[in-house]
């Protein structure tokens, strides 16, 4: 499949799941345009392990 464009899918991690403690991780895939958004992401995203909405960022 060729690509079109610059849009990427991007994994989105949450950053306060790892220092809780708690196990499994909180992981969103989504879609990015590496033109517009040259830097790595950072959303709000709810985490259903600690059941609030957490800051999410890019990962990889």
């Amino acid at each position: 499949m060729a690509k079109k464009g610059n849009r990427v899918q991007v994994i989105l991690e949450c950053t306060e799941h790892k220092s809780s403690g708690m196990p499994g991780t909180s992981r969103y895939i989504t879609m990015k345009n590496k033109k517009n958004t040259p830097d790595r992401m950072e959303l709000k995203k709810y985490n259903p392990i600690l059941k609030k909405m957490t800051v999410h960022k890019e990962i990889k």
